[in-house]
Parts: structure tokens; C-alpha cells; sequence
């Protein structure tokens, strides 16, 4: 069903769980700026909402003040100085995130060009559970997948084995 329809692994793997997990229709909460992704979960029947842009770290009120079902944050927490914050004061009493789990044979990314752009936290699977259960969430499901590169040498190598990407349902407890 959703085989070359995507730039990437990553939104179709994105895309499975959440409708997996969350079917359309429904309303969401994305949490960041309208990006592709969010267009991609337009098409498939979501009503969307994105955040403005706003500092998530110093501005919960977005998450607060929703009327959506679902809160999404599709590689959002590793971003943010104190994710617990913006979880504890989400609304909704469900949530779909995804993280990028930190990889042993690899630093953080950090962008050379944007200085916004860069990993506060990758997260191992289980300090992402913590942190969600601290919050007051309840994980439901889980899935992970890797994000092979076609590029020659060791990283690339252990890349097609060693799992990228962490995704979350969760609902309040």
C-alpha cells in the first residue's frame, strides 16, 4: 500500500504505525511546523493542526490548549532541552512520537549550517519509555526500524542492522 510513495523509509514506517495505531479520521496536534509528513497524514484522512514554531521548552500552551484526540511528534523530543515538560502538559489522551535512538558507533547529529538543527538527546529505547512513563503515559505499542545509507564502510555496514528510528503509542494513564 505504501510502497515508493514516500521520499523515505522513514515516512512509510511513520505512516504504518500511525495508522496502525491511531486510524484516520481523527484529530491530530503535530507537534513542530507544517512539514511534509504533515501533508502525508492530510491525504490519508487526518485533520492536522501544527504547532507554530514556538519553543516548546518555554511554551506548552499549544499543548495545552487543544481540543485534538491525538498529540504526534515525529523526531521533535530530541530537540528539546526538557521534553519532560511539553509531555507532562499535553492535553490529549493520546500520543504518537517517534524518536532517533542513539547509536553507539555514532555522535549525536548536529547540523553544521543551522544552529536550531541539532540532537539535544538521542534516547535508548528505554530512557524514552522512562521518560514517557514519568510523564504520566502509558506505553501501548512500540516498533523501531533501521535507516540504512548506501554509502561504503563500517557505520553505513551496521546501520542496516542496528535500529534508527523508535516510535511510541501511548495514552494518559
Amino acid at each position: 500500500m505504501y510502497e515508493n510513495s514516500f521520499p523515505n523509509k522513514r515516512f512509510k514506517e511513520t505512516l504504518q504505525f500511525l495508522t496502525k495505531v491511531t486510524p484516520a479520521p481523527a484529530d491530530i496536534l503535530d507537534l513542530g511546523v507544517k512539514n511534509p509528513f504533515s501533508e502525508i497524514m492530510e491525504k490519508q484522512g487526518y485533520r492536522v493542526t501544527n504547532t507554530q514554531g514556538e519553543d516548546l521548552d518555554l511554551d506548552t500552551s499549544a499543548v495545552q490548549n487543544t481540543s485534538a484526540e491525538i498529540v504526534t511528534a515525529f523526531e521533535i523530543f530530541e530537540h528539546l532541552l526538557a521534553p519532560f515538560n511539553v509531555l507532562r502538559d499535553i492535553k490529549a489522551n493520546k500520543l504518537v512520537a517517534s524518536v532517533p535512538l542513539r547509536l553507539w558507533f555514532s555522535p549525536a547529529y548536529r547540523s553544521k549550517t543551522d544552529p536550531w538543527d541539532r540532537h539535544f538527546h538521542e534516547f535508548e529505547d528505554w530512557q524514552f519509555d522512562w521518560l514517557l512513563e514519568k510523564a504520566g503515559w502509558e506505553i501501548k505499542q512500540r516498533h523501531k526500524w533501521t535507516n540504512p545509507v548506501n554509502k561504503p564502510g563500517l557505520r553505513p555496514l551496521l546501520r542496516k542492522f542496528t535500529p534508527r528510528y523508535y516510535a511510541v503509542y501511548a495514552e494518559k494513564k
